[in-house]
């Protein structure tokens, strides 16, 4: 097993390679303009055909013809999808497996687990340390589940993000729902899952569906005291204004939602997003892109959100924080050309590294996605890049 690198060398070799590129280090953003080129400072990936030893067998719904090269099904569940992270303070990281293939009819033996990764940028690679599986053996949840022994999979839910709690339990945004999802450290569900009053997609059993098939919460993020989720839908509830997405207010005292509710506005009614994080209690970044990959990926964005901002229409503004088709990358890191682009379809973790380093994972989709080469199955990758200006985050949020 390659040693697991501490945070702080994470830090320390990103800030380095700041200094080596010569970026600029002006202290407050210009919100009128945005902030500059971004630069890749770091890069690894975990190969594709990454599976946990011993498990179960997946894929089967596959059938068996080729995928990108990849004969399924598999006779382990893939390590694949990340579609949420949670930093740890050891330069590990959680990160989230999403509903396996794609769709409930197709995943039903695909487990849906929370993976603890390593990035190791000195070797260019990810170690998988462990995981635990999502379970619900105490039967919190109300309807049918597909396997007997209570092993959740991804035909019971879609599962996109997930923030850790005080308490060390995670709250995880699922699409289904939409649903906000209650697990302790060991994946156990604790509550039943608690629905957005009002919206319902089609997997949604208890309602007419008026929000599109996984157009749930893709994005959650946590308050940097912990007292407050703010879930964010990926796609726009029917009657609401084209292109508009709701950010959610939950209060984890009282365990409902608070009644409060932001716009986000997307540049295009046919972009999605793909992440949501905390920058402090007003200020989050999140992730917008396009459905395209490869030559074809032209919206790749993090964009830093102020919901005490809004325009007149009562929309979220936003500022250009880093354009992830278009990186610096003077000192040619990973072996890639300047600039550096992160061409992949499901762009789906976004986490706070340092006050101006952030790091970003794909989803990639397995066996699905070609964005880096096409007819072959996209790796996870795992960059950091540095920004042109400081986010002045909440301290809470860097540790």
């Amino acid at each position: 097993m390659r040693r697991t690198v501490a945070y702080a060398a994470i830090g320390a070799t990103v800030l380095a390679a700041g200094v080596l590129a010569g970026m600029p280090s002006s202290a407050t953003p210009d919100h009128g303009r945005g902030f500059g080129q971004a630069t890749l400072t770091a890069f690894a990936a975990l190969p594709a055909e990454t599976f946990v030893s011993a498990s179960d067998p997946s894929g089967a719904a596959l059938g068996t013809t080729p995928v990108n090269g990849v004969v399924p099904p598999f006779a382990d569940q893939p390590v694949q999808g990340f579609s949420g992270i949670v930093r740890n303070g050891d330069g590990t990281f959680e990160v989230l497996s999403d509903n396996g293939y794609g769709t409930k009819a197709n995943s039903g033996d695909f487990v849906l687990r929370i993976h603890r990764i390593a990035p190791d940028f000195g070797q260019g690679a990810v170690d998988v340390l462990g995981g635990v599986n999502l379970t619900d053996p105490n039967r919190k949840v109300p309807f049918a589940l597909t396997r007997p022994d209570r092993v959740l999979t991804g035909s019971d839910f879609d599962v996109e993000s997930i923030v850790r709690a005080a308490d060390g339990s995670y709250w995880i945004g699922d699409e289904f729902g939409p649903y906000l999802l209650h697990f302790d450290r060991a994946g156990r569900l604790l509550a039943p899952p608690v629905p957005l009053p009002g919206v319902f997609a089609p997997e949604n059993p208890a309602g007419t569906p008026n929000l599109g098939g996984s157009k749930g919460y893709e994005g959650l993020a946590i308050s940097p005291d912990r007292r407050t989720l703010y879930a964010l839908l990926e796609g726009t509830v029917a009657g609401d204004a084209a292109g508009t997405l709701r950010l959610n207010e939950f209060d984890l005292g009282s365990g409902a939602y608070t009644g409060k509710r932001w716009t986000y506005q997307l540049d295009q009614p046919n972009h999605a997003i793909g992440d949501l994080t905390a920058v402090d209690k007003d200020r989050f970044l999140v992730i917008e892109r396009d459905g395209g990959q490869g030559v074809d990926a032209k919206v790749k964005k993090v964009y830093l959100l102020d919901k005490r901002d809004r325009d007149r229409d009562g929309k979220i503004d936003k500022v250009l924080v880093a354009d992830l088709v278009n990186l610096a990358n003077p000192r040619r890191v990973g072996g890639f050309a300047d600039p550096f682009t992160f061409p992949f379809q499901t762009i789906e973790d976004v986490v706070v590294l340092d006050d101006r380093t952030l790091g970003v994972l794909n989803d990639n989709n397995f066996p699905f996605s070609s964005g880096r080469t096409p007819g072959k199955p996209d790796n996870n990758e795992f960059i950091t890049i540095r920004l042109t200006d400081r986010l002045h985050a909440d301290p809470r949020v860097l540790r």
